[in-house]
């Protein structure tokens, strides 16, 4: 399992805030203040626990896609679809470093197999800064998959309210 770090709602709200600056349709002033606990949320914790925290939520919008692992009867295939497609489109951005495309391919992988990405993820150690920035444009194209696939834009924000929800349910 993750480790509890990782659970804790100001990381996972960190982590979301992430997604909230890359996403265009952000307004400015929200923006701003999605940096502002992005950086409160470094200064508290690390920049490890936030890109663990982006990698959990990675697994979360994977699991939404992929809700049994399974091939959907008439859309998308996990492992011949979603994956390949990620990468796709995560090496058009350019911005994203190519090197990183192994890991991010084994988190994706381990979250459609049904496996605690995070803890996968642990066994190769820290996560450099070039990594982190590569989960959070997954978990920004994912975001965009899922409100694009049931066509309801904010899909993803209602999801990650129930995620915040029912995480560290004794924290604030």
């Amino acid at each position: 399992m993750a480790s509890e770090a990782v659970l804790d709602r100001d990381l996972l709200r960190a982590a979301w805030d992430s997604y909230r600056i890359l996403e265009t349709r952000t307004p400015p002033g929200e923006r701003l203040e999605a940096q502002r606990r992005v950086q409160s949320a470094m200064d508290a914790y690390g920049r490890q626990e936030v890109a663990r925290a982006t990698v959990f939520l990675v697994g979360v919008l994977t699991a939404h896609l992929t809700p049994d692992g399974a091939p959907e009867p008439d859309g998308l295939d996990p492992l011949s679809d979603l994956i390949p497609g990620v990468l796709r489109r995560l090496s058009r951005i350019e911005t994203a470093d190519a090197a990183q495309a192994p890991m991010v391919a084994g988190v994706l992988t381990a979250a459609v197999l049904g496996q605690d990405p995070v803890s996968w993820r642990d066994r190769s150690g820290t996560i450099p800064p070039a990594e982190a920035l590569a989960h959070t444009y997954v978990l920004w194209l994912l975001a965009d998959l899922l409100d694009t696939l049931t066509e309801t834009p904010g899909a993803t924000d209602q999801i990650m309210q129930e995620t915040f929800a029912s995480s560290a349910p004794d924290a604030g």
